[in-house]
């Protein structure tokens, strides 16, 4: 009967994220309802014609075409963008997972879960972890992208799933440290961006002590999908890559500074010098799809190895000649992920793309190779009064990208209170909270942001995936370090042990000091910040009496 109600108890202090919870999953039946087909971009038939015939895709890695095979049989995509749907919700549950563990952590029950006088203790994870979830489950534009026929969704979740596995203990076992490298694999094999984001990883786990075999695990995890990967790649195209095309996205950052004035290029690359003739197209669109593009007068187009051979070289030649230039265009467009009001770019239609239309429109192109996985509802359909819905709660529910400012600002302030703790002025005490806590997902956060950035271009829809994690960040700041319970606190009575030599009863072993007790951490039972305080305020404490008596 007890465990009934302390399970009754626990249930109901999940009430305000269920609340959450019941919205994004209403809001998304509406979004299938209404639009019984997904969103199509630019980039969506060639994951689609990948999931198709199953093979490696020729300028993107196909992770994403892979779920797409695996949904394949049930012919439908409507069943697509329901499960993409189903892994947008799983996201901000992970949100609140990894939040509500650290908040329990911090704030423990007394013994058998009893919350005695500290009854908001029962309460106060759920409180502070819902509010995080808010802009992750329900912002229209994460639902648009999630019913898009596009990877961003799916790579999401699967970096936040390896970084959840990196926080869910403090010093992790061998087999957690590998999970956490083999779903860093398959997000960077589902967007080529992911591949220097397992550095974010590695080095979040070295703060946190997590033990070298954990992160030499992780490390093999994440290397041995990308190699098998490449040589799939290979044995298609014969080349050892990810994609045929690996220069081209950075010439289309570089062209956006880039002035063969100042680079002086060799008569060969001249070609590559950036033009564009229309200035409502951002210069690295107009250098990459339009009239002007260099590509349309080089054999293979972007997908062939001239181009890329080109490409490449005229990057990183424009990267040396300007480096000022380059910094400056990273550093304007990472801060352009923060402004209020979307604005037509890249392109006057592209940022239109990640919402919901207000009518239909298709191509025969895209209803022939649609028709070889959907012979029945390929194509984009909006169906009332559940596109009326939807519409309604487009226009009212947009989160600007302000908001992303304030939470990774709020990461970062939300260490600050922690210089003064247990009455003493510790000046790395913010920097220990925030390094063994919310760097990992704060800095996944930034490097989601500044790596298009520096690498291909602004895009709006590549400023959503980092939304979770800088929720993420900001709980794990803003919460206290890990402290033991009552349970955990309490004297433990000494209990007899048999001595086999003489048959007499001796006491066991006493239990630890409290300083050196494992304090349970946000994700697990290993010493903790409030831990090592407690250790360095004993030793201190001894040295000060061994002083006095000498």
């Amino acid at each position: 009967m007890q465990r009934v109600r302390r399970a009754s108890r626990l249930a109901v202090a999940q009430l305000p994220f269920a609340g959450v919870l019941a919205v994004a999953v209403w809001i998304r039946v509406v979004a299938v309802r209404g639009y019984p087909g997904p969103l199509w971009f630019g980039d969506s038939p060639g994951y689609l014609e990948a999931a198709i015939d199953l093979k490696p895709g020729e300028t993107r890695p196909s992770g994403y075409s892979f779920l797409l095979w695996l949904l394949k049989p049930f012919h439908s995509f409507t069943v697509a963008v329901a499960v993409q749907h189903a892994v947008g919700v799983l996201t901000g549950v992970l949100v609140y997972v990894l939040v509500w563990r650290a908040a329990r952590a911090a704030w423990p029950l007394g013994p058998g879960g009893a919350a005695g006088r500290w009854a908001w203790r029962a309460w106060a994870p759920g409180l502070v972890a819902a509010p995080l979830t808010v802009p992750v489950l329900l912002p229209v534009h994460q639902v648009a992208l999630e019913h898009m026929l596009m990877s961003d969704s799916l790579f999401a979740f699967l970096l936040l799933a390896s970084v959840a596995a990196a926080l869910w203990r403090r010093r992790l076992p061998w087999w957690l440290g590998g999970l956490a490298g083999l779903l860093a694999a398959c997000a960077a094999l589902t967007r080529s961006a992911g591949l220097p984001l397992i550095a974010v990883i590695v080095v979040g786990m070295l703060l946190r002590r997590a033990g070298w075999r954990a992160v030499a695990v992780a490390m093999v995890a994440f290397v041995v999908p990308i190699i098998a990967y490449m040589g799939w790649f290979k044995a298609e195209y014969g080349q050892f890559s990810l994609a045929k095309a690996n220069g081209i996205w950075l010439y289309g950052r570089t062209a956006d500074f880039a002035d063969c004035r100042v680079i002086k290029p060799r008569p060969e690359l001249a070609i590559m010098c950036p033009k564009n003739t229309d200035p409502r197209m951002s210069p690295g669109f107009a250098a990459m799809w339009t009239k002007d593009s260099a590509f349309r007068e080089i054999p293979g187009w972007i997908t062939g190895s001239e181009a890329n051979r080109l490409a490449s070289e005229f990057a990183y030649d424009a990267i040396e000649a300007q480096p000022g230039d380059y910094a400056r265009v990273i550093v304007r467009d990472t801060f352009r992920s923060f402004e209020w009001n979307r604005e037509p770019y890249p392109s006057p239609w592209t940022w239109l793309q990640y919402e919901f239309p207000r009518g239909e429109a298709w191509s025969d192109e895209q209803a022939l190779l649609a028709e070889r996985y959907d012979p029945d509802g390929a194509e984009t359909r909006v169906a009332d009064p559940w596109a009326g819905q939807m519409l309604r709660y487009q226009d009212r529910f947009a989160m600007p990208g302000t908001f992303l400012g304030f939470l990774l600002l709020g990461g970062l302030a939300g260490a600050l209170p922690y210089v003064r703790r247990r009455g003493r002025w510790r000046a790395l005490g913010p920097v220990q909270h925030f390094g063994t806590g919310a760097l990992l997902p704060w800095g996944m956060s930034l490097a989601l942001l500044v790596i298009p950035a520096a690498t291909a271009d602004f895009d709006y829809r590549y400023v959503l995936p980092a939304v979770p994690f800088a929720c993420v960040a900001l709980g794990l700041a803003v919460l206290p370090s890990p402290r033991r319970s009552k349970e955990e606190t309490a004297p433990r009575k000494a209990e007899p042990v048999e001595d086999e030599s003489n048959d007499t009863a001796v006491p066991a072993d006493p239990p630890p000091a409290e300083g050196a007790t494992s304090a349970r951490t946000a994700g697990g039972t290993e010493d903790g910040p409030e831990a090592e305080a407690r250790a360095e305020d004993a030793s201190e404490e001894r040295t000060e009496v061994a002083k006095g008596t000498s």
